[in-house]
Formats: structure tokens, C-alpha cells, sequence
């Protein structure tokens, strides 16, 4: 390691020259969160997560209160963010569950959106309280609408690779669902392990499969979780196959509140400690992101779980952020 705490960097063939990081440490990671963290705290988060140079930065979810309390000040945090557009070429999607989520958003300015499915039945209804073909019903008109409105759209399928209820789930049950959204209109997929079972070779099947049903690996992005210590492991398979678009989380916050064996996100610093080490171009200052995970996770009162966090020498006195 060099004195500046960043790895030797040592190319392997066959690898993408850059990957596009989608953070979702502001929503996926809150919405996990006993605590409710307040409005302007959040914004400050998210400024600083686009100072150390992520540009896609999933802002919030225009969800119900009743189902996802920490999130619930919406409306308060977006208008914040106007700001963030000076930093540079930052996207702040939202996530939205149904055609009201999507007035919601629209309303206030968004031009990027996801709504978030299930490849298995159990947690489409425990999550959505609908069947997975009801739940893609519902998404036709919100990704129709936003489509002639110009807005981006994202698609989660989550439970990817096992569902806590029904096990592991084949691999045409997921290229079904996934092949439904990408024909509903979206133009990204992201593939979520929700419980963190997969492992390299699954996850090389699952994108191999999916290709052959004509969805393209340049739609395709990769949400791993941790559970089992697999999410770099599958992640660098999914690099291998020639995906760019990775999810992570500063400081691996989150997991999923309606699967409570899930854990923590891959961490945003441990992916880009890989990612620097195999040359591959991100655009982010590990120091800064680490030096913003620690404080976030100073302020949630623990440590936090990305390794890369802990390792990394704490940042100077004369740091650039203080409070």
C-alpha cells in the first residue's frame, strides 16, 4: 500500500476500463436504519458523497411513510440537492413505487427513477402485497409515463438469486421477470443477490441466461449483498462477463427491512479499493469517500462495516471536512 492508503494497481485482462458506480448508501442504505437521521444531515451526506466523485447518487424513495418512516421526508430533502448539479454531472435517481410516487417525484424535478420488483412470488407479496405478474402491471404505466416524460428508468428485481422463504430460484424464473421489465421500457436492470447467496458462478449463469434471452449486458448492473462474504467475489464475475454498472453503499450501509436475513450492501470503498487496484477508473477519491463514510458512521454512533473504512488511515485535522 502506498503512503496516500491506495492499492498497487495491477490490470487483469479481459476487465472494463471503467465502471460506473450507482451509490445507493443515501436510500437503500437509510431506509435499513433504526434511526431516523434528519433532513439536512441526509443532503450533507449526499453532497459529500458527490464531492468525492460518484455520480449516480440514489437520493431518496417516494415510498408511502407508513412503509418506510426514514425515508418520509422526501419532499423536505429533494429540493436540497438543487445544489449538487454544480459539483458536476451527478444524476440523483429516486425510487418510486406506483403512478402517485411518480407524481411525487415528477413534481419535484426528477429526471431519473426505479421502481423496484421481485423475481420471486413470497417477497412480491410481502413487500408489494401483489403477485410478481401484478407488480409488473403496476409498473406499465409508471414507466410509461416517465418514459414520455423524458425521465430515465431503472428497474430493481430483487431475490435475484435466493429468496429467504422459497430457497434458491432458478435462473428462468428471474430472466422471465427481468426480460417483462426491460420490455415495459426500462433502460437499466440491476440485479439484486437481496440475501446475499449468490456466488461467481451463479451469477455468470444468471447473465449468460439473460443475454441469450436478448437482454444486453450494457442494460444490465449488479447489486450485491454481503452476507456471506461473496459481494466482491461476484461482483469481479460480473466484471469478468463485461458489466459496468455496480451498486454500493459508503460505509456498506443497509440491508433490506423485509428480508431480515439480509445484511449489509458491498461497500462503496471496498468495491473502489478493487476497482483501483485492477486500474479500473471510477472517478472517486477513495480518501474522500472513506473520510465521508467515517463521519456518517461517527454520527450513527458505530463503526462502520466497510473494511476499507477501518483500514484506511484516519484522514488529517486539516481534512477538507469538519464539523
Amino acid at each position: 500500500m502506498s503512503a496516500q492508503g491506495l492499492p498497487m494497481k495491477v490490470p487483469a485482462p479481459g476487465l472494463p476500463t471503467r465502471v460506473r458506480i450507482h451509490e445507493v448508501g443515501a436510500r437503500d442504505g437509510l431506509q435499513n436504519e433504526k434511526q431516523t437521521v434528519p433532513t439536512e444531515v441526509k443532503a450533507e451526506f449526499i453532497r459529500r458523497l458527490a464531492v468525492a466523485g460518484l455520480t449516480t447518487i440514489e437520493a431518496t424513495s417516494f415510498v408511502h411513510p407508513k412503509w418506510v418512516p426514514q425515508l418520509a421526508d422526501a419532499e423536505k430533502l429533494f429540493p436540497l440537492l438543487g445544489d449538487i448539479a454544480d459539483v458536476g454531472d451527478v444524476s440523483l435517481p429516486v425510487l418510486v413505487p406506483n403512478e402517485r410516487g411518480l407524481d411525487r417525484a415528477l413534481a419535484l424535478g426528477a429526471r431519473s427513477i426505479a421502481v423496484f420488483g421481485s423475481a420471486t412470488e413470497t417477497f412480491a407479496a410481502r413487500n408489494l402485497n401483489r403477485t410478481v405478474d401484478e407488480s409488473l402491471a403496476m409498473f406499465e404505466p409508471v414507466v410509461a409515463r416517465a418514459k414520455a416524460e423524458g425521465v430515465q428508468v431503472r428497474g430493481y428485481l430483487s431475490m435475484c438469486f435466493g429468496d429467504p422463504w422459497e430457497g434458491a430460484v432458478p435462473v428462468a424464473q428471474v430472466v422471465r421477470v427481468a426480460r417483462t421489465l426491460l420490455d415495459l421500457g426500462c433502460d437499466e436492470l440491476s440485479l439484486g443477490d437481496t440475501i446475499g447467496v449468490a456466488t461467481p458462478g451463479h451469477v455468470t449463469a444468471l447473465l449468460t441466461a439473460l443475454n441469450e434471452a436478448g437482454v444486453p449486458t450494457s442494460s444490465i448492473g449488479v447489486h450485491f449483498h454481503d452476507t456471506y462474504g461473496q459481494a466482491l467475489s461476484n461482483t469481479l464475475a460480473a466484471l469478468q462477463h463485461g458489466v459496468t454498472t455496480v451498486d454500493a453503499s459508503a460505509g456498506g450501509l443497509g440491508g433490506c427491512p423485509y428480508a431480515k436475513s439480509a445484511t449489509g450492501n458491498l461497500a462503496t470503498e471496498d468495491l473502489v479499493w478493487m476497482l483501483d487496484g485492477l486500474g479500473i477508473e471510477t472517478g472517486v477519491d477513495l480518501a474522500e469517500l472513506a473520510a465521508t463514510s467515517a463521519w456518517f458512521a461517527t454520527l450513527l454512533g458505530r463503526p462502520s462495516p466497510s473494511r476499507t473504512v477501518r483500514a484506511l488511515p484516519p484522514p488529517p485535522s486539516s481534512a477538507s471536512h469538519k464539523e
